[in-house]
């Protein structure tokens, strides 16, 4: 998963390391060894019995030892000039990667925060600098993610997810993945079937939710959308069940009869969580459509679909900072297993080659 990405920012971290080793000295610095054994001579130490020497002088600390600390600990003041080679070449494999340009600008300013005109202590691992800085930008543009499990336990039940989207995306899918996902960890779920409109959807969610054993609750094909969610909430309601997951038929944010339908949606239902989905692969026309669905009708997190299958990983950076609201999931095949929860943290070590 982000292939492509993950190669280029790990050779780009290893630029960043070289140009700070050659900032800090042009080689990192060798051993200190020459004059330790003339130093140490020229201050013999006496001959002291352990029970009688004082805790200070027994913990004193050697020639040998200060100088090692001075060399562990050397610090050096970066410049401008010596990030800005690798901060470009960044700049150039994010937007290659589909990542948003406001994005890329808020990580590459973040960068150059964190490394220009601050004192840097150079130890033993410059790379270490190097990856904690790129792993502070990255994750602050992702934000802290959303556990769905953490927000149910939170919430008077049910509790009422609403899936958004364009057509096409997975989003139906998606929908029996996270109730599969939601009975493994223990919560009861219920479907509404609220995609009346296309042709065989009904029939798809139920086919989903029969393998999964969930039920769902559906009207005839036609009927008003709004109208089988109020039902599948006062089922769920009335059966004690934890959750209620709503499908919803594909739209565009610029039609504005269906998107007026999702409003009325919302107003009956009162959903307290509406999850927008599309897929990885689609990169900045997902960040975009996300950012518009997300002002039409509001969004409150983000499911990216076919992540799998993207080797860039633009739209997974892009779309939490753009529309200001977390990702929830990424789908990561077809099965209905094949779905992780998206953490940060997780993420962004991966990115780097560094284990989560």
């Amino acid at each position: 998963m982000f292939d492509s990405l993950k190669k280029k920012l790990q050779n780009i971290r290893t630029q960043f390391a070289s140009n700070i080793e050659e900032a800090a000295g042009a080689e990192p610095a060798p051993p200190v060894t020459e004059g330790f054994e003339e130093a140490q001579a020229a201050e013999p130490e006496p001959p002291v019995f352990e029970e009688e020497a004082p805790e200070k002088e027994r913990e004193k600390p050697t020639l040998f030892k200060k100088v090692k600390v001075l060399v562990r600990e050397r610090e050096i003041l970066l410049r401008e000039k010596d990030v800005e080679e690798p901060l470009f070449e960044l700049e150039m494999v994010l937007l290659e990667n589909d990542v948003a340009l406001p994005v890329t600008d808020e990580i590459i300013g973040r960068m150059r925060r964190d490394l220009v005109g601050q004192h840097k202590k150079i130890g033993s691992s410059v790379d270490d600098l190097v990856a904690s800085t790129l792993r502070s930008a990255l994750c602050g543009v992702l934000g802290d993610g959303l556990d769905l499990r953490d927000f149910i336990e939170g919430r008077e039940r049910p509790v009422k997810v609403l899936f958004t989207g364009v057509n096409g995306t997975g989003k139906t899918t998606t929908v029996a993945k996270v109730g599969n996902y939601l009975q493994k960890n223990g919560f009861s779920v219920v479907i509404g079937a609220g995609d009346t409109y296309r042709a065989g959807a009904i029939e798809q969610i139920r086919t989903h939710a029969d393998r999964l054993g969930i039920k769902v609750i559906q009207h005839q094909a036609g009927a008003d959308p709004s109208a089988v969610l109020f039902d599948a909430v006062q089922y769920a309601k009335a059966h004690d069940i934890d959750v209620v997951l709503a499908d919803t038929a594909g739209r565009f944010h610029n039609r504005a009869n269906l998107m007026n339908q999702l409003e009325k949606i919302r107003r009956v239902m009162k959903p307290d969580l509406v999850v927008y989905v599309d897929e990885a692969v689609a990169g900045n026309d997902a960040v975009i459509r996300a950012d518009e669905f997300n002002k039409a009708v509001g969004t409150d997190a983000v499911v990216l679909t076919k992540a799998d299958m993207d080797p860039k990983g633009g739209a997974a950076i892009s779309v939490a900072h753009t529309v200001g609201k977390p990702i929830l999931f990424l789908g990561t095949g077809q099965g209905y297993d094949d779905i992780i929860p998206f953490e940060p943290r997780v993420v962004v070590n991966e990115l780097l080659g560094d284990e989560a």
